[in-house]
């Protein structure tokens, strides 16, 4: 049973979240083009490092360079925007994020402890020269600036510009599903940062087994919520996206990263040590509820994956090399 779409069908269907793009193309020379970005996902509009959120992840397979993510694991707290780029990029567009938050709170690595800044990763290097390193952290902050919550903009934009999925053009994608029980109503929505794949491996389509020379490629799943949760149920969400993944064909492959982080809007929490006692209201385990949160994780992962590539556009990059937009003419059951 596919569930109830949110209106705008993508992450920003959960009140507060914002999301926002740079992305840079340009042709420097025959053998240079600069073909890539960053994407800022923001869980609310408030002082993130004030207003923490509850929050898990899970490394599906860790072939990867994210930062931020041990601690996530450690204490089960968000206190970040989650943000995505290319592999060499993760340190220009972590020190953006880190002089964006300073800039909105004194206190950080001052009279308050330091801040854990997520920042997500998949190699665009098959159209992208990842040796120009064009993204400054001056990017990470436009991107910030940028953030909005109208309906998130897809495919070959922002992290997604030089990204490969299947061997056709993939990117950003993003759905929404909505839960119920009773007089219960939540929605979750998945973002993903899609570049992994061979054409033979779809499940979703007809393709020819034309292969490109590509990396095997990785993923980074975003999963939001409104639902109230804790970090250990926000990691078994996580884990669901595994499930997504196999909908649409991942082998999850040795030099894939695929990881998902997933978090929830329903509270945030201070970082007063003088009051010993934090009180949360979270979802039981064995309510039916939990089930369809996790069913609405894995189609928002499937449908998300898939619209990275339906907006995506034919892309040139260097070496005059170019990725087609993918002809999804799905498979007959």
């Amino acid at each position: 049973m596919v569930l109830e779409r949110g209106k705008k069908n993508c992450i920003t269907d959960i009140e507060g979240i914002k999301v926002g793009h740079i992305t840079l193309y340009e042709k420097i020379d025959e053998e240079t083009t600069v073909c890539t970005g960053v994407t800022a996902i923001l869980p609310h509009s408030g002082d993130l490092f004030d207003k923490k959120l509850q929050a898990g992840s899970a490394v599906i397979n860790g072939f990867g360079k994210t930062t931020g993510l041990i601690q996530v694991d450690e204490l089960g707290e968000l206190e970040s925007p989650i943000m995505l780029t290319n592999t060499f990029s993760v340190g220009a567009v972590w020190q953006g994020t880190l002089q964006y938050m300073i800039n909105r709170n004194k206190a950080i690595g001052d009279t308050a402890s330091t801040v854990n800044i997520v920042v997500g990763e998949c190699n665009d290097g098959y159209l992208n020269s990842l040796h120009h390193q064009a993204i400054k952290p001056e990017h990470a902050m436009e991107a910030l600036e940028n953030a909005k919550t109208d309906p998130v903009k897809q495919g070959a934009v922002g992290a997604g510009k030089g990204m490969v999925c299947f061997g056709y053009k993939g990117g950003i994608g993003t759905a929404s599903r909505i839960v119920s029980a009773k007089n219960e109503k939540y929605t979750v929505g998945c973002l993903v940062l899609s570049n992994f794949g061979k054409r033979e491996e779809a499940l979703f389509a007809d393709w020819s087994k034309t292969k490109l020379d590509t990396p095997d490629g990785s993923i980074m799943m975003i999963i939001a919520t409104d639902a109230p949760l804790h970090s250990q149920q926000l990691k078994r969400l996580a884990k669901r996206c595994a499930a997504g993944l196999g909908r649409v064909g991942s082998n999850i492959d040795h030099g894939s990263g695929d990881i998902a982080i997933a978090f929830s809007t329903a509270s945030t929490y201070g970082d007063q040590a003088e009051t010993p006692l934090e009180s949360i209201s979270y979802i039981r385990n064995n309510h039916g509820i939990m089930n369809q949160l996790f069913q609405a994780v894995i189609q928002t992962t499937e449908e998300a994956i898939i619209n990275s590539m339906k907006y995506a556009e034919t892309t040139y990059g260097r070496k005059g090399r170019f990725v087609e937009k993918a002809p999804l003419m799905m498979k007959k059951e």
